[in-house]
């Protein structure tokens, strides 16, 4: 067996050689995690038979490589793929720390995933903070053995049986539900064996210790709320300790900034089990909430859309034509009236096509945009339900574009002109552009996913945006292109979309009179800019730290006397300030006005306007702003007027 390196330089195994033994040939046996063969990951125990060639970064031929080699390259530590490693043999190195602590345990799944890993638990034992921190010593005290990560293939048979003699019914389940061609394959560390297509890092040792369990939660099994609960345990997993203290530290900031802990502190909303998925937007929520809406109801109408409303049940027979009632019928809240099977509906989309088709319309009235502050629901799991993040019942500032094939250009420009412009107004200037192409599941033949991907893909290149491809990840209905933006903690959010539909206006019979009096086939643009609602404000409020642009927040200024005898100034003063438009009220209680600046300023209020005998004396205010407590002013009432609304003005 041949293997070609990089310099030009050809060594040759009778027998073959482990990814072990070429990594220290090419000094990179205390970096490299696995090795990776024509794009397939295996371990460094792995014993290569066939030529190959070493390419480095996915690039370029080896100098006199035979071309029919397979490509050989490492998965490093410092890589994300090594990440990936990394986290997958910690959720094994948990699993085998649980098992040692609590035999009757039994394991299911464990993943890598964004920034960790999790395993998820059937225990009598209920996981509490202090459990997880006996855990997280045990696991350290795993790896001090230095036990290797050995791989075995087995028979479904050998599979099955020994599953079954250590009572992991889970494992058992997840056996047998393997396709009949599949090489199934354990690995075992120490005492612990998990079923594991693999690979994993050679030793369980020093790679593995820079980890942190964070949390647990509830979830169900294989995500089907009629099977067990299980206990989900959370880690995080880096490759050196520094990379793991900055994510600690921005796990902390994280927590300071969590949006159930600021809805408390701010007055906006809260959760209880009666409506499990739903929101209790409490008057200041519910002002954010308007102010939220109106903000975007304003842009969208200088973008020429008029806004409509549609119905909450519609009929079932209208979701079939559509195509909803097979995608998404698992999703739907049912009714039945009359002996009709009636929908809540999960979306806008078929309503407005029913607007449109009111009376035939003429290629004069194209575009025709409409927009909705649709309330919408859908049946989300309750393990997946989180804060504002995650909910049942949620509001879209949802809009449809009927229009022109010769249109869409221009649409899809005007759409994300007015995106950007938006999220930049609302403080987010890192903003990421996806384009998602057909799914495996989809809509439609082939001619017509072929024009609209083009048609789709041409109008964002004409945009002059950068954007990536997101393989697979199109709507049911069409292609679209998916907007996400990073907060202050440099976490990712997709929000906005634009989706390209060619199907529904031909399921739904939408039709225009053309130029040349014949009857076409719109167009449908499907698009959203915030998304949810709810879900943006959770990110507004975890982005700002609760200290929101002065413009958006519920109570924007807090009118404290510093003694009950300028009570009485104090409401003068209100008046003045919320006929200018601010929001804001007095604080007559008889406590001292340090415990009530204390207390307003928890709640994020950004403006103290302190009052005593001396301004009431000189008609003036004293400011004090949010996070500045050192820079006082006192303005006369004329001039407090113009400051205040240039301090407040909205963009």
């Amino acid at each position: 067996m041949k293997v070609f390196l990089p310099d030009g330089r050809c060594e040759c195994f009778a027998d073959g050689a482990a990814g072990s033994k070429i990594a220290e040939m090419l000094h990179l046996h205390n970096s490299a995690l696995a090795v990776e063969i024509d794009g397939t990951a295996f371990d460094l125990s792995h014993i290569i038979t066939e030529d190959a060639r070493v390419v480095t970064n996915c690039d370029g031929d080896c100098a006199h490589a035979d071309s029919t080699a397979q490509k050989l390259s490492f998965i490093r530590s410092d890589s994300s793929k090594g990440l990936e490693l990394i986290r997958h043999s910690c959720a094994h190195l948990l699993a085998s720390a649980v098992k040692e602590l609590y035999p009757e345990a039994k394991i299911a799944i464990g993943p890598a995933i964004n920034d960790g890993f999790y395993y998820d638990f059937c225990s009598r034992e209920p996981f509490t903070p202090e459990t997880i921190e006996l855990i997280e010593a045990r696991m350290h005290e795993i790896l001090k053995r230095g036990a290797p990560f050995v791989r075995r293939e087995l028979s479904r048979k050998e599979a099955v049986d020994l599953f079954k003699g250590r009572n992991e019914d889970f494992k058992v389940e997840l056996v047998n539900d393997l396709p009949s061609d599949a090489i199934i394959s354990t690995y075992s560390h120490g005492n612990f064996t998990d079923l594991c297509r693999g690979p994993h890092v050679p030793v369980a040792g020093d790679i593995l210790s820079h980890f942190k369990l964070t949390k647990v939660s509830g979830a169900y099994w294989r995500g089907d709320s009629s099977k067990p609960m299980l206990q989900r345990i959370y880690g995080t997993a880096w490759a050196t300790k520094a990379a793991l203290d900055l994510y600690v530290k921005r796990l902390e900031e994280a927590e300071a900034r969590d949006h159930h802990k600021l809805g408390r502190e701010m007055d906006l909303f809260h959760i209880q089990e009666e409506a499990v998925g739903s929101i209790f937007w409490h008057p200041n929520g519910c002002t954010l909430f308007r102010l939220l809406e109106d903000f975007i109801r304003r842009r969208i109408t200088k973008h020429g859309y008029k806004e409509v409303k549609t119905p909450h049940l519609i009929d079932r027979s209208l979701w079939e034509k559509s195509g909803h009632w097979e995608k998404y019928r698992d999703a739907m809240f049912i009714a039945e009236s009359e002996k009709r099977v009636l929908a809540v509906k999960p979306m806008n989309c078929p309503g407005h096509i029913q607007i449109f088709n009111q009376g035939l319309r003429s290629y004069r009235q194209l575009p025709y945009r409409i927009a909705e502050f649709g309330v919408c629901h859908r049946n989300e799991p309750s393990g997946s339900l989180y804060g504002l993040m995650r909910v049942r019942s949620f509001v879209q500032d949802d809009g449809h574009i009927l229009c022109t094939a010769e249109q869409v250009g221009n649409e899809v420009k005007d759409f994300c002109d007015l995106l950007i412009s938006v999220y930049r107004d609302l403080g987010f200037s890192e903003i990421f552009i996806k384009f998602a192409d057909r799914p495996k599941v989809r809509a439609g033949d082939d001619a017509t996913w072929d024009l609209a991907e083009k048609m789709l893909r041409d109008a964002i290149k004409g945009t002059g945006l950068d954007f990536e491809y997101s393989p697979g990840e199109g709507a049911f209905y069409g292609p679209k292109i998916e907007f996400g933006l990073n907060d202050a903690l440099g976490r990712y959010w997709q929000c906005g979309t634009l989706q390209m539909d060619m199907v529904l206006p031909e399921r739904l019979s939408a039709e225009y009179m053309g130029e040349d009096g014949n009857r076409h086939r719109p167009i449908m643009l499907h698009r959203a800019i915030l998304g949810s609602l709810e879900r943006f404000i959770g990110i507004l409020l975890e982005h700002y730290a609760g200290k929101l642009p002065k413009w958006l927040m519920p109570a924007q200024a807090m009118i404290v006397p510093v003694m009950t005898d300028t009570n009485g100034y104090a409401e003068k003063v209100t008046r003045i300030l919320q006929d200018l438009g601010v929001r804001c009220q007095a604080d007559l209680r008889s406590e001292s006005a340090k415990y009530k600046i204390r207390e307003h300023s928890v709640a994020k209020i950004p403006l103290m306007v302190m009052l005593g005998p001396k301004e009431e004396e000189n008609q003036t205010i004293t400011t004090r702003w949010l996070g500045d407590n050192d820079n006082q002013k006192t303005l006369s009432l004329k001039e407090a007027e113009r400051e205040l609304i240039e301090a407040f003005k909205a963009p």
